[in-house]
């Protein structure tokens, strides 16, 4: 174990861009999202610790993306949605005083990319999806320290990212990583036995396959314990968002695929635990909240005081723990396959499940019809070639392959389904 390759996350190493004194300059991208708010949340309340010079959204929400530009003085924002620059520039001049210099405004398809280069200490990226990957490689390449909210980046172009990525540069910020972050300074790479992933066991915990087979999109979006993204959501009712979570432990951490366990933790209190070779097992816990994660990829080395609540130690409490139902959520051990497999196989997985989730909720798929077809996809891409040798273009062209094919089996599926 002591002879595999440096991982990308590791407590014990701190990489630190020079930049000037005064608080931490940040990027965040995917501001109106769930992470982008709780963030901007937790640097409001800290501004002696964090400053954010950049903020960047689609562009559905431009009411708030001026609100926060206004509360936070940014100096530049940026719109995915070319065609929003028009309201958001109205919506800026609404926030701003007259006379008041508004920031700069990034538009396209490339503009969060741009903006992930740009002079800043840290670029929180809490994009979605793996249009995330340009600006995860745009951050590491210009130096910055990168806290990773964007698993699919990682995901889909692990090699790309490794390539890149200097030692201590990535602070995982999915909160089930973060915690594996924090168990893991508690001893060496040599001492670790494996990583336990946590997992809610979502909306359908405890369902059969046969119980599956006609739950709604409305039931999938019921999670028990999380405030999320209709995307996130939903992939965390497949159980595909851990499948997502496994391989990203692997690619941060560097422990094979066998010795990376999933466990149903219903409470969502104990995020992940290392065990260790003496017998030993860490466990980091808070309630479910995302500004500890959050903070732990802004702040490394330091911790942010009061970022998250905590438990009152005073009263009862029962924390569970179940095996993970692989025949009802088969999802994961997908995902150990396709992270095996390596090269496009991943952005295959990713970019079909992606379009999967989609039909789903537009009615043209039944939730069991998600894994279904996304498994049929990840066959018919059979195993990549290209090995370590991964390109940008690589990757684009799986991810368009497999959306193409995911959404030509959902139109038979959904075909075959009304002649039923």
């Amino acid at each position: 174990m002591t002879d595999a390759p440096a991982p990308l996350a590791d407590p014990h190493l701190v990489y630190d861009p020079v930049v000037g004194d005064g608080p931490k300059d940040v990027v965040i991208l995917g501001s109106t999202g769930s992470i982008g708010t709780q963030a901007i949340d937790l640097v409001l309340r800290n501004p002696g610790r964090f400053r954010v010079t950049g903020l960047s959204a689609n562009g559905g929400r431009v009411a708030l993306l001026a609100e926060q530009a206004r509360r936070l003085r940014v100096r530049t924002v940026a719109v995915a949605r070319e065609d929003v620059v028009p309201a958001l520039r109205e919506a800026l001049s609404a926030q701003y005083d007259a006379g008041e210099p508004l920031p700069e405004i990034l538009a396209g398809p490339d503009a969060a990319t741009e903006l992930a280069a740009s002079d800043c200490h840290t670029v929180l990226n809490g994009i979605t999806g793996s249009i995330g990957l340009a600006p995860t490689l745009a951050a590491l390449e210009a130096g910055r320290t990168l806290a990773l909210a964007n698993k699919e980046s990682l995901i889909v172009g692990g090699p790309l990212v490794k390539a890149l990525a200097k030692p201590g540069q990535i602070i995982p910020v999915d909160s089930e990583h973060a915690a594996l972050f924090q168990a893991l300074a508690a001893g060496t790479r040599a001492d670790v036995r494996k990583l336990v992933v946590t997992a809610s066991g979502g909306p359908f915990r405890g369902r059969t396959r046969e119980q599956l087979s006609h739950v709604t999109v409305e039931d999938a979006l019921a999670h028990p314990t999380w405030a999320m993204g209709p995307v996130i959501t939903i992939n965390s009712a497949t159980l595909v968002n851990k499948g997502l979570e496994v391989i990203e432990a692997h690619l941060l951490y560097d422990i094979p695929f066998d010795r990376i366990e999933v466990v149903v933790h219903p409470q969502s209190y104990v995020h992940s635990m290392v065990e260790f070779t003496d017998g030993s097992t860490l466990a980091q816990a808070t309630p479910p909240d995302m500004r500890g994660p959050i903070a732990i990829g802004l702040g490394w080395p330091e911790r942010v005081p009061d970022a998250a609540p905590v438990f009152d130690w005073s009263k009862a409490s029962t924390w569970e723990f179940f095996p993970l139902d692989n025949e009802a959520f088969p999802s994961v051990n997908l995902a150990r396959h396709v992270g095996e497999l390596a090269g496009t196989a991943p952005a295959v997985f990713n970019a079909a499940n992606e379009e999967c989730v989609e039909a789903f909720r537009a009615g043209a798929l039944p939730y069991l019809g998600i894994m279904e077809t996304v498994t049929r996809v990840v066959e018919e891409h059979g195993i990549p070639e290209m090995g370590t040798s991964l390109t940008v273009s690589d990757v684009l062209e799986a991810e368009t392959w497999a959306r193409t094919r995911a959404r030509e089996l959902t139109v038979r599926t959904a075909s075959a389904e009304a002649r039923a």
